[in-house]
């Protein structure tokens, strides 16, 4: 049998040939382009499947993430101001140890009314414009005494607090739950009670402070200086425990990031190109589109035409 050969035959071949290997080239050049071994799933059909869960496990560990990163910055706002209100605490006890021991309470109002602004300021402090002592009121300032007379005012202490009783929590991945808000009256309310004492004593007939300590006023300061260790202890202790919800949220984001990162590799293997082997690949396709043109060119010149010509 003898198999019959033709110019629009072998034009046909020649042609066809050439279009495959230019459709490999590109293929091979995107590859190269973007080190990806596709660009959609159905160019990984045996693990498109798995790619999916991955990728949707992946967004949400970015999401918890994310929130972790929000999380961690309000908790060390909280931190700072926690403990600006626990130098507070400590800075009254020392000036009213410092006025024991000097004899005289000159200043020691002043100082007191130092303290306290800084304690109220604590209280007062927000993230992203949001008041985070304030229970779910964000917009109402969780504090609204300016002066250590305003205790001493009439309304009961209780009442200068502006907070309701909703404390925050977070979900900081899928099994932990942390308990992040603090409220404005549960670090406040002894710190201003004792303010208050104070303030009602100078305003009472043993008062007020200014010069010589009298008799009576430095019983009554001795008699403060437990009620102050008392207030400061349990700032120090509030503190701590925000504290260790910073670190156990900061555990918990470092793990989310080891997952993160040995998932994004496991993806990697499947999507990723061998870039050697891609870079094979696009040469030995750029040679065969040179054979297969350089083929076409030859039949062209080997054209019955050309020689009648």
């Amino acid at each position: 049998m003898v198999t019959r050969v033709s110019t629009p035959g072998n034009y046909s071949a020649v042609l066809s040939n050439l279009l495959a290997a230019q459709q490999r080239q590109m293929l091979a050049g995107e590859k190269v382009a973007t080190q990806k071994n596709g660009s959609d799933l159905k160019d990984y059909a045996r693990d498109a499947e798995m790619l999916t869960a991955m990728r949707s496990l992946k967004t949400r560990l970015e999401v918890y993430k994310d929130q972790n990163t929000f999380v961690s910055e309000r908790l060390a706002t909280q931190d700072t101001a926690l403990n600006q209100v626990t130098d507070a605490a400590r800075e009254a006890r020392q000036a009213i140890a410092d006025a024991i021991a000097s004899g005289r309470v000159d200043t020691l109002m002043e100082d007191l009314q130092a303290q306290f602004r800084n304690a109220v300021e604590g209280m007062n402090a927000r993230y992203g414009g949001k008041y985070v002592f304030a229970g779910g009121q964000v917009d109402t300032r969780p504090v609204s005494a300016t002066s250590m007379s305003d205790l001493t005012s009439g309304p009961p202490i209780a009442s200068w607090f502006e907070n309701d009783q909703f404390a925050a929590t977070a979900k900081v991945d899928e099994a932990t739950t942390v308990k992040v808000g603090v409220l404005a009256d549960d670090i406040g309310a002894d710190l201003f009670t004792a303010f208050q004492t104070i303030q009602a004593f100078h305003e009472s007939a043993s008062g007020p402070f200014n010069g010589e300590m009298t008799a009576a006023q430095r019983t009554f300061l001795e008699g403060q200086l437990a009620t102050w260790d008392g207030v400061r202890e349990d700032l120090v202790n509030l503190t701590a425990r925000n504290g260790l919800v910073q670190s156990r949220v900061e555990g918990v984001r470092e793990d989310l990031t080891t997952r993160h990162n040995q998932l994004s590799g496991m993806m990697g293997d499947i999507t990723d190109a061998d870039m050697a082997e891609a870079v094979s690949q696009l040469e030995q396709a750029q040679l065969a589109v040179q054979s297969a043109a350089h083929v076409f060119s030859a039949l062209q010149e080997s054209s019955l035409l050309n020689i009648l010509r």
